[in-house]
């Protein structure tokens, strides 16, 4: 699936693969989780010898040893699968009987290779575990065959599943949220702050499915004056598009004096890929962030170290299509080194992304972390906003090096509003209680991205 973007005065035309707007999503989710701002602990497996045997994190294995019940897995994989797909299977026992090795009699699996019985392709089917189609070498020819490669997990009346398994990279995490969701008694809640064009949860569905492993995903309506409710874990803040109003600014504050956690994801420039041109974007949050110790400055990143876009151009008769380099969307492959949330990602491309300015956070007692920055080769473009992915650079438009492009704080923040006036305004219609307002918060922690767009 692909961007489009014509420019008709200049005959271009180019193409983004949207596969990268998929992994920035994972990558900004699992900032949040790593970091603890939703409570929940990474799950990794670490690669301990050359025979690929793992071990589990230590998160998994103190989740697995709590289990008072009965904890059921059934694999369904189609036996003689072709070896990319027997080596899934193979790690996938393997990663089991470490679970059952801490989980005891709890912890209980098998594998069901379905195509044996009708019976027991119609009960994978029954679970949501699909028949996929692969392809097989016999006698010389490829051939196409039926297979099942997903799993079922059970515990009392409930039940989770995974229906394909395509990668093992990622089994852990799966097996352990389906562990930490179904043995639960209650699963706290996210909420995403709307009511200023930000995006839907339809519109964020790929968020949603994920958190939603864990989590109950909400929508937080302040009209009215209603506070955040104080039962969310944390407050998303994701691209809101129209100003955010003094009194909706006062309930996020006291929310946070609270001791709530808050995620901004916020664009500083509308960028328009149909024009190739930004403008800047106040929805007047500025004042909320500057108190707690960051400034999301309106400008955009530009980095050699970028993702590439193919761009179709008119020569005559014939279109010649080109790979070539779009500065104005970073790769960051930077993180700190220190922290064992971001030290071994990879990279991940953000899309026209704001610099942070962390220089207000120690004054205020609060300490701040850059876990992401722009590589050696980087700068920023201001005031005037061009996008075109044919523009002409130079090496001075590369200077910088380090920019901060995600981070975090935490430490007791100061309240934005202290003592002052709140300013409702006339179109307020509610009543607001202001009453036993805190002025300095409970320690608490927040994550800042100048990047709002999935």
């Amino acid at each position: 699936m692909y961007y489009s973007v014509e420019d008709g005065h200049k005959g271009v035309n180019f193409i983004m693969n949207k596969q990268p707007i998929f992994i920035k999503t994972i990558f900004i989710l699992s900032i949040l989780v790593l970091i603890n701002i939703l409570g929940l602990r990474f799950f990794h497996r670490f690669d301990l010898t050359e025979n690929r045997l793992f071990t589990l994190s230590d998160a998994s294995k103190n989740l697995v040893r709590s289990l008072d019940d009965k904890f059921t897995v059934k694999a369904y994989f189609t036996a003689d699968l072709p070896p990319e797909y027997a080596n899934n299977r193979r790690e996938l026992k393997d990663l089991l009987d470490e679970y059952h090795a801490y989980g005891g009699e709890n912890f209980q699996y098998e594998f069901i290779d379905p195509g044996k019985k009708e019976e027991l392709e119609q009960e994978a089917q029954k679970y949501g575990i699909p028949p996929v189609q692969v392809q097989v070498l016999k006698e010389d020819k490829l051939q196409i065959e039926k297979a099942y490669m997903g799993m079922v997990f059970l515990f009392g009346d409930k039940q989770e599943r995974v229906p394909v398994i395509q990668s093992t990279s990622n089994l852990e995490y799966e097996i352990s949220s389906a562990l930490k969701k179904m043995t639960s008694s209650e699963l706290k809640k996210i909420g995403l702050l709307t009511g200023h064009g930000e995006p839907t949860l339809e519109q964020l569905n790929r968020i949603q499915e994920i958190l939603s492993k864990q989590y109950q995903v909400t929508t937080v309506d302040l009209s009215g004056g209603n506070p955040v409710p104080s039962d969310i874990a944390v407050l998303l803040i994701v691209a809101p598009a129209q100003p955010i109003k003094n009194w909706e600014k006062f309930l996020i504050d006291q929310y946070l004096m609270k001791g709530g956690k808050i995620a901004f994801l916020i664009n500083k420039v509308n960028a328009n890929l149909q024009n190739q041109f930004g403008q800047p974007l106040n929805v007047g949050i500025d004042d909320l962030l500057e108190a707690y110790g960051v400034r999301i400055n309106t400008d955009l990143v530009r980095d050699v170290s970028c993702a590439y876009v193919m761009v179709d151009q008119q020569a005559g008769f014939m279109v010649l299509r080109n790979q070539i380099p779009f500065y104005y969307l970073p790769r960051a492959s930077e993180f700190l080194k220190s922290s064992p949330i971001v030290k071994d990602l990879s990279s991940v491309v953000f899309y026209f992304i704001s610099s942070i300015d962390t220089s207000l956070a120690r004054p205020k007692g609060l300490t701040a972390s850059v876990l992401v920055k722009s590589s050696g080769r980087s700068g920023r473009q201001e005031n005037v906003f061009l996008i075109s992915p044919t523009m002409q650079v130079t090496k001075e438009m590369f200077s910088e090096q380090g920019i901060p492009l995600v981070v975090t704080v935490e430490g007791a923040f100061p309240s934005a509003f202290g003592n002052k006036p709140i300013g409702i305004d006339t179109s307020f219609k509610g009543s607001l209680d202001s009453t036993n307002r805190l002025v300095t918060g409970k320690v608490s922690k927040i994550v800042v991205v100048g990047d709002g767009d999935f």
